[in-house]
């Protein structure tokens, strides 16, 4: 992770694939399933511009601090929707994350006039946080990414008593949402959840 440019390529790859098919979800489905999409693309996206590898782009020191306005705005905005719980609450967790790491790794760019841009997936010796709130945050991830990954296992699929298929948990828990391929939309918050984590680790 640390420095290693094939890293923040691969993770650049993933979250803007992930971001791309968010995207798509935002023309279809309910106003509720189209705000949450907005708000996972965002997320994808986001977390892509962070990973390029500083040898082809070095940001300069005042893009951490744009990362930090635009997700915090974004927390703020999921604030309201994540009293109710369930999948709004990761969003308010998945922004207020995104905050933390830019607001941690802005020191580090700052200090080595840009060369030292950790992104998410390729930290400078300079990047650091708080490790107890960082494990928190590792924490909350790792259960994440284990509940996502346990609802794409076929054991996972629960039979209804009218014999009509199976269905997944819906967009309440860690599940895949209530569009038609509930099953990719698992599998791209598998995939931020995990490049989170990723970079949680470089702090």
């Amino acid at each position: 992770m640390h420095g290693g440019a094939s890293t923040g390529w691969l993770l650049m790859a993933l979250c803007a694939a992930s971001g791309a098919y968010c995207l798509l979800r935002t023309r279809t489905g309910t106003p509720r399933e189209r705000r949450t999409a907005r708000s996972e693309a965002l997320m994808g996206f986001g977390m892509a511009a962070m990973a390029v590898p500083a040898a082809v782009l070095s940001p300069p020191a005042w893009a951490w601090a744009v990362y930090a306005v635009l997700f915090g705005t974004a927390a703020l905005r999921a604030l309201r929707p994540a009293v109710r719980g369930g999948h709004h609450l990761h969003h308010l967790v998945g922004s207020l994350a995104m905050v933390y790491m830019a607001v941690a790794m802005a020191p580090a760019v700052s200090g080595s006039g840009g060369g030292g841009h950790a992104g998410h997936g390729v930290a400078s010796a300079g990047a650091g946080g708080i490790p107890a709130l960082t494990g928190v945050l590792l924490v909350y991830y790792a259960f994440y990414v284990l509940g996502s990954a346990g609802r794409l296992l076929p054991a996972a699929a629960v039979a209804p008593a009218g014999g009509e298929g199976a269905v997944g948990r819906g967009p309440g828990g860690f599940g895949g949402g209530t569009d038609g391929r509930p099953e990719l939309t698992t599998a791209c918050r598998l995939t931020m959840g995990i490049g989170m984590f990723a970079m949680l680790l470089t702090l």
